[in-house]
């Protein structure tokens, strides 16, 4: 039992870190650092469970597979996101990953959540 609460506490300590990398991330979206914002808010509380699973949610729909990262960069969402030249820079460097053998986009946001993502089944036990 006891080595139980500590795991749980290590988890949580995990993903409360990478949370906070994932909100200051400039590449993070609005939605996501919402949803950041209410799991911590619910951390201890009676929500915490629901809110695990819509930040969850919210991590699986925002953490971009390469190819879905080259789409959207030169997309004409990406491009009034980020601007044209760095949504150029941008798809140039997500072919540079996907070349090399990455899987997911790897800016900060991505990379955080990503991290976050790979504990799923222990947060959602």
């Amino acid at each position: 039992q006891k080595g139980k609460i500590t795991m749980d506490k290590a988890l949580q300590d995990f993903v409360v870190e990478k949370t906070k990398e994932l909100m200051a991330a400039e590449s993070c979206s609005q939605e996501a650092k919402d949803a950041a914002q209410a799991w911590l808010d619910a951390l201890g509380t009676p929500q915490e469970g629901e809110e695990t699973k819509k930040y969850i949610q919210e991590l699986e729909e925002d953490v971009l597979p390469i190819e879905a990262c080259i789409a959207f960069s030169q997309s004409e969402a990406g491009i009034q996101l980020f601007g044209a030249e760095l949504a150029k820079v941008m798809g140039a460097h997500a072919r540079e990953v996907k070349a090399a053998g990455g899987k997911f986009c790897d800016c900060p946001a991505c990379v955080a959540g990503l991290a976050i993502l790979e504990k799923k089944a222990a947060l959602l036990g």
